[in-house]
């Protein structure tokens, strides 16, 4: 008999074939395979073989010495995305983040790499780059991403991660790597306490961790759906578990805590547009409205079963997909349109099917929406009663897309993707950075 006991994640990262995730960020899993063995004799005995992971431990000073443009390095487990002028900014998750130079989009070059362990959240404004490293906040200048230099770090200011099974990490330094461990024990059958008895303290404490901690025009960047940091003006929204956080970013490389909005539970993404923060949540959709920066106030919200739920907005409508197979629970894959006439009472005008839908953008009247394994799809919504598919991407599994100046930026499991829409009736693939397994 097998069984798989995975640990929850607020980033939901859940599709990444590496990575169980979901909102702050990234992922290991802790697998325990109860194998009978053919060969042994006395049938009173039986084999068990288990996998366990062992953090990597590094100082505090070292890891700090090493946030900087490093060499490039080869893309592996790809996250969140955020653009800003020709550069992509692309999350390797819990590692830190790929700088690629995307001058031309059918030739992006990946330049160089920023060391931040525990890293699932980026966003940037003018020369200022935002980073989480689990539960600090990192500030980077990259006026020169070839120099990027660290310019504060905030300690303790989003949610400690959580881990399971007793594991507790050695707080006075960071985790940078995991490693992999086999362990075969045999035993006999009427031992009910192999576990304890034989991984006591080892594997046991090994438990892996999974919990969560973003735009616009110039010189504000632009974050995908699954966004968990977002700017708009002086002020940099994040947000955990259950918490809205205000930074003052008034002057960039010196951002200040300002304010926390208790928001509820299960808060997945958050997307700006306007004066409005759209929050995506596992039960629904809240709308805050930060006409005051400092103090976001809820102005409406609409409510939908247990599913994860990335949102984005227009003048008229919100487009949330809501997706199963994860640790949101829930069977429906669809995306909902709801109507927001009025802001404050926004009211479901139409949902239409999918298989598994994650991230979406939209770039004037076309809706691009990865549906998981089903591929990147391409909609007409002119008309919100009747969206029209126009093109599909079938053969490549589909996590965060942002569409911007003609060009979709696609993450997938197997690389991150480019697609030019100049001509909507001829959309074709500009280029791919494919992972190494």
């Amino acid at each position: 008999a097998t069984f798989l006991l995975t640990t929850l994640s607020t980033n939901k990262l859940t599709n990444m074939k590496k990575y169980i995730v979901a909102s702050f960020a990234v992922a290991f899993t802790l697998i325990f395979s109860f194998v009978f063995s053919s060969c042994v004799k006395d049938s009173s005995y039986q084999t068990h073989t288990y996998i366990y992971y062992t953090p990597v431990y590094e100082s505090k000073a070292v890891v700090k010495a090493n946030i900087k443009s490093n060499s490039p390095k080869e893309i592996q487990s790809p996250g969140k995305i955020y653009i800003y002028g020709k550069y992509i900014f692309l999350n390797e998750i819990d590692k830190g983040i790929h700088i690629i130079d995307n001058s031309n989009p059918a030739s992006p070059k990946n330049i160089a790499f920023i060391d931040i362990p525990g890293n699932m959240d980026i966003a940037v404004k003018g020369n200022i780059l935002y980073a989480d490293l689990y539960a600090d906040l990192v500030t980077i200048d990259i006026t020169d991403p070839l120099q990027a230099a660290i310019k504060k770090y905030s300690e303790n200011v989003f949610p400690y991660r959580i881990y399971s099974n007793g594991f507790a990490n050695d707080s006075t330094k960071v985790i940078v790597d995991w490693i992999k461990k086999d362990t075969i024990v045999t035993e006999g059958l009427a031992d009910n306490n192999w576990w304890q008895k034989n991984v006591s303290g080892g594997a046991r404490n090994q438990a892996l961790f999974m919990s969560g901690a973003g735009g616009g025009t110039s010189p504000i960047g632009m974050g995908g759906s699954m966004a968990r940091f977002a700017i708009i003006n002086n002020r940099m929204y994040t947000v955990s578990i259950s918490g809205l956080n205000v930074f003052n970013i008034s002057s960039p490389a010196d951002p200040t805590f300002s304010n926390k909005v208790n928001i509820g539970w299960n808060i997945e993404t958050i997307f700006p547009f306007k004066n409005n923060l759209f929050i995506g949540s596992q039960t629904g959709m809240f709308i805050y409205n930060i006409i005051d920066p400092d103090n976001p106030i809820l102005t409406g919200q609409f409510a939908h079963m247990r599913f994860c739920d990335p949102v984005i907005a227009d003048d008229n409508y919100a487009y949330v997909t809501l997706r199963s197979g994860t640790t949101c629970g829930g069977a429906i894959n669809e995306l909902d349109i709801l109507q927001l006439n009025s802001i404050t009472n926004p009211k479901l005008l139409k949902s239409y099917n999918f298989t598994n839908p994650h991230g979406l953008s939209k770039d004037g009247n076309l809706l691009f929406i990865c549906d998981g394994k089903d591929g990147l799809k391409i909609f007409d919504a002119g008309n919100v009663i009747n969206i029209k598919l126009i093109k599909q991407f079938p053969n490549l599994e589909t996590y965060d897309v942002i569409a911007y100046n003609n060009i979709a930026l696609v993450v997938a499991t197997d690389g991150l993707y480019q697609f030019d829409y100049t001509n909507t009736n001829n959309i074709k693939l500009l280029s791919k950075i494919g992972i190494t397994k």
